[in-house]
């Protein structure tokens, strides 16, 4: 006798594992504000998915609630014609509200058991970095699904924050098995080559595609570059 599953918990199960399969083949993951003094969200973010970016979270320092839900409705319509993943930054109410793929945090947020409580088994959890201590907690917490590292470079993004190098890098491709991405000043060219070779796989980027002329384009030499 075959016991079917119950609806609801198949589908659950169905969206926590097409997350974790985009998760797992994610290599480029941009972080951007709203787009608010160039006026053009819905186009960058169709532009840069079109580009190969496979992640997009939205962090805008400078808009309250109620604006942050309405772009991160205009990302989510973006993700979902893509078939890519979006990511809600330190708000879990946002992240509630919005049915973020991914929820981020960093080490001065919510912990992991918190945020899992709030956003339930579906949500996929990541968490920012920055020292080897860091990086094995989150490696070894069970609720945390990738991490990100850095910043590698000092970054205008993160002003007084110091950078760690590629050597922390290194130290962390050694002995991880999660998903992890290198974070911090990373550009095409010398840069996104350094961290390669220091065993990073995955990156995060900022101004490299916000500040690009061609969004998609910048976004296609990165993920060439990452491949």
């Amino acid at each position: 006798m075959t016991t079917q599953m119950p609806p609801r918990t198949a589908a659950r199960q169905t969206k926590r594992a097409w997350r974790e399969a985009r998760l797992a083949e994610a290599r480029l993951y941009l972080c951007t504000d709203a787009r608010t003094a160039q006026g053009d969200l819905a186009e960058f973010l169709d532009a840069a998915y079109r580009g190969g970016v496979d992640i997009i979270q939205l962090r805008d320092k400078s808009i309250e609630a109620r604006a942050e839900i309405a772009a991160l409705e205009v990302v989510k319509e973006a993700a979902a014609r893509h078939g890519k993943l979006f990511s809600v930054n330190d708000r879990a109410d946002v992240a509630l509200l919005t049915d973020a793929d991914v929820f981020h945090v960093g080490q001065g947020d919510l912990i992991s058991s918190h945020a899992r409580a709030v956003l339930g088994p579906d949500v996929i959890l990541g968490r920012s970095t920055h020292s080897l201590d860091q990086a094995l907690a989150a490696e070894a917490d069970p609720e945390t699904d990738y991490y990100c590292v850095g910043p590698v470079w000092e970054t205008p993004t993160k002003p007084g924050r110091a950078a760690v190098g590629t050597a922390l890098l290194t130290a962390v491709a050694a002995g991880t098995a999660k998903p992890w991405f290198a974070i911090g000043g990373i550009s095409p060219g010398q840069r996104l080559d350094a961290i390669r070779e220091a065993g990073a796989k995955r990156a995060v980027v900022v101004r490299a595609i916000t500040s690009a002329e061609d969004p998609a384009a910048a976004a296609r030499e990165l993920k060439e570059e990452l491949r």
